[in-house]
């Protein structure tokens, strides 16, 4: 009876059960019919300006060979409150999926990695529902070495939302890819949920992906974890132990932590600047 009130309460309303003839209505746009691929880059407000247009430069070049898009929020865009600024990464995911709604793949790449192969078109390359599951590494503990929580064997390719790789201490969000869709909303909706920005986690957001992958099946089952050296390979750090130093013709060079304990991104990356520059 009280629903049936409540019905009868809302079409009595004055446009009740009619649609607002001047609301403004926005066009639906189709997955598929935008950039196959968008790269999201994050910086930081107080970055040396110099360096953050080479940083710019490094993914504007790659997305030019390959039709994609670009997006390089700076932090301080969002409402982190007290949370780490290396949080914005998830809310500029959203805001890249907002923007270009007709993209398939949403790539995220630390402004501490440098794309060192741009001939790789890493749509084709790695997520292509055949390369996927020819790559990615299945029934292994998500957190090394022992966690009892293990990435499934069966998945297929058509059916992964989200593709990242391993270091030696885990898993390494400083490259990773979700696909567009209503999944992927929801995933940067949990992952970003105050209460773990709230925890105080050792590693922050990457602390906080470890564990919603390890207790939420909905996000560990459309996950691929793939050999670091196809998304996230570390010029220096805690690679992964056979696969994960860089290598000549690796797609992403990754310096994790170069921003901090007094080291510099720019001076570390030089090199790496120079051979793009000869290459």
């Amino acid at each position: 009876m009280l629903g049936v009130l409540t019905l009868f309460w809302l079409l009595a309303r004055p446009g009740g059960g009619r649609s607002d003839p001047k609301a403004p209505t926005l066009p639906k746009v189709a997955i598929g019919s935008g950039a196959p691929v968008v790269v999201v880059t994050v910086l930081d407000p107080k970055a040396d300006p110099e360096w953050v247009a080479r940083i710019k430069h490094n993914r504007h070049d790659y997305a030019k060979r390959h039709g994609y898009k670009t997006l390089f929020p700076y932090s301080d865009q969002y409402p982190l409150d007290k949370s780490p600024s290396t949080w914005a990464r998830v809310p500029a995911m959203r805001h890249a999926m907002t923007l270009y709604p007709g993209s398939t793949f949403f790539w995220y790449l630390d402004h501490s990695a440098l794309i060192m192969n741009p001939a790789i078109p890493i749509h084709t390359s790695l997520l292509t529902s055949a390369r996927l599951e020819a790559t990615m590494i299945t029934n292994a503990p998500v957190v090394p070495p022992d966690s009892v929580i293990k990435t499934f064997g069966n998945l297929k390719g058509d059916r992964i939302d989200l593709v990242l790789a391993q270091d030696k201490d885990g898993l390494a969000p400083s490259s990773f890819v979700i696909r567009n869709g209503e999944w992927a909303k929801y995933f940067l909706d949990v992952w970003f949920d105050p209460i773990y920005r709230s925890y105080n986690f050792q590693k922050a957001e990457f602390h906080a992906l470890e564990h919603i992958v390890q207790w939420h099946g909905t996000i560990l089952a459309k996950l691929a974890m793939v050999p670091q050296n196809l998304i996230n390979s570390y010029a220096n750090g805690p690679a992964a132990p056979q696969n994960g130093q860089f290598k000549d013709g690796d797609l992403v060079a990754n310096f994790p932590g170069c921003d901090k304990d007094g080291r510099d991104c720019a001076k570390e990356q030089q090199p790496y600047f120079d051979a793009l520059q000869k290459a």
